[in-house]
């Protein structure tokens, strides 16, 4: 079919996809280092959610029974993990951290542990000062404005592993250097850096990949766990009918690959097999593998019939092609633009058994303190630090005073409140039950009662209980009994950046304008005319000669965002002077300027 000849591919772009080794562990060995070479594992409910490399050694893993962990390794030492904030934090310190090395603010995470960074704007700048007739002692610049920061490094070979293993000649076909192979060493030393950073300043360790694109980043980084790093080089054969890239994502399991999800995974498993697959009662759910080439080379399947097999209601159109692409590894997606604020804050929590109102409202209640607690963490900031990082520290005590919110501003306002659970299937007649993964949502208007810093915590979050998720957990789940949820999620989405000094935020803070304003007319000062010019001079192309006072300075001009005032493309530059203190005003604020000097307001 042409669709598999004609796919797009940006090899120009250098990714770094970056996962912090053991993070939940590691979070806890962090604040007491004495647990680093112990088995350590951390406890949701009951089953262990992730353990160091040293417990895995001795038998341990994810979603483990904590009875059967500690019958394998009864010397585990085990911490329990049920309030994540500790991660919340964690993350998003080694976030900023890993983001002041970043040129373009191109820096997405991943859930708490993975963050990919987009560095082909530092690796075009060095490929420019690079000396490519002395590779091997080659300087890599980490600041465009400082050119003493950097290192020394031998651009002649990568950091780290490579895919493959073989090496490959830095020559083109043509006798020239290899630009793409080049590209991609750059980037490994870079990323072998921050990775040292990381690791040296924080204290957390890290797995990398380096590719092309997201996806390739994301996977090739698996090779070497922990501490290791590889760097995916896209290689086509002499025939080119494959590829580097092509043998590296045909040995992945077709449910391993990002963007291909659990569900869209067992149509094309069932494809293959022409069978319905094999479940596993145990929490992986599948049992029979199925391999990316295996799906490839299919005879059944193209773009169309991918379409056909996956598209449907609630599928985005073009679901067949974007897959046919992922099987290629071909992921043209852009890393995300740092953000000031998150685009959600959620907190959730799972259940053996929920099925009575007052065990709802108790869970309600303590789902919407830590999600309006976790709103002050990171919606809230000093009122002189708009656009800078909030206080971690507030909303710590759930009966703030308001001492300990005093000078706080929300750095943005979610507009939308969501409920989602996850019913439990009803019991079978053999006794069993069907597993499922199915959630049900409902949002409404988040209530602004939400952002008052004058009530504690407690206080809100009953209020919230009461006048809104009661309402839509009804909306959810109508009768009045008979449900048995599994898993309960509270969220607010729909951010509104307030007044910041960020790209997307609304508006600006009119007090930090204010407080400018010295700065901005710092080239102004008002004197005698006497003692400055003739009356009837020109000064700085201004002619006056009515005003007592004579305004000596450049000439005003349309000011950026960061000068004391904005103004409107669709007004004009035209700028008029006050006659009583002769300051520089538009048009448009005039009237107002003058009541300012008018004796009734003094």
């Amino acid at each position: 079919m042409e669709a598999r000849k004609v796919l797009p591919r940006k090899d120009g772009r250098v990714i770094i996809h970056f996962d912090y080794d053991c993070f939940y562990a590691a979070v806890f060995e962090a604040k007491n280092p004495s647990l680093k070479g112990l088995p350590f594992a951390v406890q949701q409910k009951h089953i262990i959610v992730t353990c160091n490399y040293e417990a895995r050694r001795r038998g341990l893993h994810k979603l483990q029974l904590i009875n059967e962990a500690r019958r394998t390794c009864p010397d585990v030492i085990i911490e329990l993990g049920e309030d994540i904030s500790k991660f919340r934090d964690a993350s998003k310190e080694l976030y900023n951290f890993i983001k002041q090395y970043s040129w373009n603010g191109r820096i997405e995470r991943l859930g708490f542990d993975e963050v990919w960074m987009d560095v082909t704007d530092i690796v075009d700048y060095n490929l420019e000062t690079i000396n490519r007739h002395d590779l091997d002692h080659s300087f890599f610049y980490t600041s465009r404005d400082d050119l003493t920061e950097g290192f020394d490094f031998d651009a002649t070979i990568h950091a780290g592993h490579t895919y493959p293993k073989d090496a490959v000649s830095n020559l083109s076909e043509d006798g020239t250097l290899n630009e793409k192979d080049l590209r991609l060493k750059l980037g490994s030393h870079f990323a072998m850096f921050v990775r040292h950073q990381l690791e040296q300043h924080k204290g957390y360790s890290s797995t990398v990949g380096i590719a092309t694109n997201k996806l390739l980043s994301k996977l090739v980084g698996n090779l070497k766990k922990p501490k290791g790093q590889t760097t995916l080089r896209p290689i086509d054969s002499i025939d080119s009918n494959s590829s580097s890239v092509i043998d590296f994502m045909d040995a992945h399991e077709i449910g391993k690959v990002p963007g291909i999800g659990f569900k869209l995974a067992q149509k094309l498993r069932e494809l293959v097999l022409q069978r319905a697959t094999d479940r596993d009662p145990g929490y992986s759910g599948i049992k029979e593998h199925v391999t990316v080439s295996q799906v490839r080379i299919h005879p059944d399947i193209d773009c169309d019939k991918l379409e056909k097999l996956l598209g449907g209601p609630g599928s985005p159109h073009g679901i067949g092609y974007t897959v046919w692409c992922l099987l290629h590894g071909i992921d043209d997606s852009e890393v995300s633009q740092a953000r000031s604020v998150p685009r959600q804050i959620s907190i959730e929590d799972s259940y053996i058994r929920l099925d009575t109102m007052p065990e709802l409202l108790k869970e309600l209640n303590v789902l919407a303190r830590s999600l309006l607690k976790r709103m002050r963490i990171d919606l809230l900031c000093d009122t002189d630090d708009f656009g800078g990082s909030s206080d971690d520290t507030a909303g710590d005590d759930n009966h703030a005073s308001k001492s300990s919110l005093a000078g706080k501003r929300w750095l943005a306002h979610p507009k939308t409140l969501r409920l989602t659970t996850r019913p439990r299937m009803p019991m079978q007649v053999d006794g069993t039950r069907m597993r499922t993964m199915k959630r049900i949502s409902h949002s409404c208007p988040l209530p602004n009662f939400v952002f008052g810093l004058h009530e504690s915590v407690d206080a809100l979050a009953e209020k919230l209980v009461r006048e809104s998720l009661l309402s839509m957990f009804r909306k959810l789940h109508p009768e009045k009994s008979w449900w048995n949820l599994s898993l309960v999620n509270l969220a607010v989405t729909n951010m509104a950046e307030a007044a910041g000094e960020s790209r997307t935020a609304n508006g600006r803070n009119i007090g930090n304008m204010f407080k400018r304003q010295e700065d901005v007319l710092k080239d102004y000062r008002v004197t005698e005319a006497d003692d400055a010019v003739p009356s009837n001079a020109v000064v700085d192309g201004v002619y006056d000669t009515t005003r007592e006072n004579v305004v000596v300075g450049p000439m005003p001009e349309n000011k950026d965002e960061d000068s004391g005032w904005i103004e409107d493309d669709s007004i004009g530059a035209a700028t008029d002077y006050c006659h009583t203190c002769g300051s520089s005003v538009p048009p448009f604020a005039m009237i107002a300027h003058q009541r300012f000097h008018s004796p009734a307001l003094r």
